[in-house]
């Protein structure tokens, strides 16, 4: 399939190799900063680098709009299609539909809409196995779902037909499991620095604590630590450290409320 990209941050740069790889062409990236997109492109075979948002006489079958959610509006209002290609979006929240009513605002020319979006935290230094990447999928009709189940499945082995109302819940799911745990291993780290001591010894715990959450049926039953104990004691030790960072304390008063609620 002749794919090109719009975008060319951590989720473009990962795509667009694992569909080569797959034996699609990527024909054109287009990036705001060109710099981004050259870098892309010379990770790919015979791809070029788009020097705007006309694609009306691109080979592209497919267009990935690989851009934050905030961007969209701004890019559609810019972007020029080609004749029956393929449009998809990669956002966890936003829906097919505003993506269908930008398309009815915008462009000239009719396009089959969809959704594309993985399932995975991608950082472009990174290497990501794609098999295992979960793909969701959505489209505004029957041969375009078709087209896009065939094309994930060039790439995962977890497919997964989804509307934007689950992508959304999914999405929400995702922020808690994926960037507010990791924005506590940041805090972990900046108290130990704070202090001169080894963020390395944290990691066998964060480890532990990650593959006994992975193969339990339900998280909450390898929950450990003093709020699961209802240590009040060791509790308002932690809070009485904690006064040197406001923050942490309010953050660490919230979880530990809701991990005794729990």
């Amino acid at each position: 399939m002749r794919i090109s990209f719009v975008g060319a941050g951590n989720v473009a740069w990962h795509l667009a190799q694992a569909l080569e790889h797959a034996g699609h062409h990527i024909v054109e990236v287009f990036s705001r900063d060109t710099r981004n997109a050259r870098r892309l492109v010379n990770k790919l075979y015979d791809t070029t680098v788009a020097p705007d948002l006309d694609f009306a006489e691109s080979a592209a079958e497919l267009i990935i709009l690989a851009v934050a959610d905030d961007a969209l509006d701004e890019v559609m209002q810019r972007l020029v299609l080609p004749e029956e290609c393929i449009l998809v979006h990669t956002s966890g929240t936003k829906t097919l539909e505003e993506l269908e009513r930008l398309v009815g605002i915008y462009s000239d020319v009719p396009a089959h809409t969809g959704v594309f979006y993985p399932l995975q935290t991608f950082s472009r230094e990174v290497p990501i196995q794609f098999t295992e990447v979960p793909l969701c999928i959505e489209a505004s009709e029957p041969d375009t779902e078709s087209i896009l189940i065939k094309l994930a499945q060039d790439l995962s082995n977890v497919v997964y037909i989804m509307s934007s109302e689950e992508r959304a819940i999914m999405h929400v799911a995702a922020v808690f499991a994926c960037n507010f745990t990791n924005h506590l291993f940041a805090i972990s780290k900046r108290m130990l620095d704070a202090e001169h001591l080894e963020f390395d010894l944290l990691k066998p715990l964060i480890r532990e604590t990650v593959r006994k959450a992975l193969e339990a049926p339900d998280p909450a039953m390898v929950q450990t630590g003093p709020a699961r104990r209802g240590d009040h004691q060791i509790i308002e030790r932690h809070l009485d450290y904690l006064e040197r960072y406001p923050a942490y304390q309010g953050l660490y008063e919230v979880l530990t409320e809701s991990i005794m609620r729990k």
